[in-house]
C-alpha cells in the first residue's frame, strides 16, 4: 500500500462492529457497499452470523475491523450465559461498538433498535462504547414513517448516538456512516478532538479504506 505522503502508525487496534437491525432493513446491504462496493436487489435474509474484515486508516491510524452481520435476535442477551445459549459465537456482548440498522419507512423497525438499545446499556457496562443509529433506504424517503427531525432529535439529544441516513442501494452516505463512527471509536483510543476528515482513497485491493 503506497502511502508516502502519510505517516501510519505501525501498530493497529482491532474493532469489533455488531451490527443489528430488525429484518430487512438492509443490515447486509450497508456492509457488502462499503466492504466489497456490491448491492443485490433480491433480498436473501440472513440466516448465519457472516464477518467481514476490512482495514481502515483514520487519523494516520491503522484500524483492523471485524464487522458482524447478525442475523435477526429476539433480544439482547441479558448476560454471557444467555450469549452462550442463544447466540453463541456472535460476540454481541464485548463489541466495540453498536451500528443499529432500521428502515426508514417502518416505524416498527425504528421501534425495535429502540429497544434493543435499551436492553444493550441495561445489560453491559457501556464507557467508550459507541452506539451509532443508521436510517437506511433513503431513497425511498417519499415514503418515510417517522419525521427525520423528530427521530434526530431523538437519537443525538436523548440518547447521545451518532446518526446518518443512507441508502445501501445508491451507495450513499455508507462511507460516511462508517467514517463518523471511527472518528467516534478513535477518539476514545486517542483522547483528540475528531476531525472532519475526507476520504482520500479506497486501496480496494487490500480492503483498506483512507478515511
Amino acid at each position: 500500500m503506497a502511502t508516502s505522503h502519510l505517516t501510519i502508525d505501525s501498530d493497529f487496534q482491532c474493532v469489533k462492529l455488531a451490527v443489528l437491525g430488525a429484518p430487512g432493513v438492509g443490515k447486509s446491504s450497508i456492509i457488502r457497499q462499503f466492504v466489497c462496493n456490491q448491492f443485490a436487489e433480491d433480498y436473501i435474509p440472513t440466516e448465519q452470523k457472516e464477518v467481514f474484515c476490512p482495514s481502515v486508516i483514520i487519523n494516520d491510524h491503522l484500524y483492523e475491523l471485524k464487522i458482524i452481520d447478525c442475523p435477526y435476535i429476539p433480544y439482547f442477551p441479558v448476560n454471557s450465559l444467555y450469549e452462550w445459549t442463544d447466540f453463541r459465537g456472535y460476540g454481541l456482548r464485548n463489541a466495540t461498538a453498536y451500528i443499529l440498522v432500521y428502515d426508514i419507512t417502518s416505524e416498527e423497525s425504528f421501534q425495535y433498535i429502540k429497544t434493543l438499545r435499551d436492553q444493550i446499556l441495561e445489560s453491559r457496562d457501556m464507557h467508550d462504547v459507541p452506539i451509532f443509529v443508521v436510517g437506511n433506504k433513503h431513497d425511498l424517503a417519499e415514503e418515510r414513517g417517522m419525521p427525520r427531525r423528530e427521530v434526530a432529535n431523538l437519537v443525538k439529544k436523548q440518547w447521545k448516538c451518532g446518526y446518518v441516513e443512507c441508502s445501501a442501494k445508491f451507495n450513499w452516505h455508507i462511507i460516511l456512516m462508517f467514517k463518523e463512527l471511527m472518528k467516534a471509536v478513535d477518539y476514545i483510543d486517542y483522547g483528540h478532538k475528531p476531525t472532519a476528515a475526507r476520504v482520500q482513497d479506497a486501496l480496494r485491493r487490500n480492503r483498506c479504506l483512507i478515511l
